[in-house]
């Protein structure tokens, strides 16, 4: 099977715009779960089996990560 570099899907000119339109998606849910997170009470946390430490190491975090 021959294969060039122009047959890759990922390579294609036709798909940067999809891979940066994830990107932007996956850091806007970053931000809205973020804040959802820092809206929990402390009965929520626990609900959840989150640590009030895991709270504060995952809201430290920027959107990016």
């Amino acid at each position: 099977m021959d294969r060039t570099l122009g047959s890759l899907p990922l390579l294609s000119p036709a798909r940067p715009h999809l891979k940066l339109f994830g990107l932007l998606r996956q850091w806007r849910q970053n931000v809205r779960t973020r804040r959802q997170l820092a809206e929990m009470s402390g009965r929520e946390l626990a609900d959840a089996g989150i640590s009030h430490c895991q709270r504060a190491e995952e809201l430290s975090r920027p959107f990016w990560r």
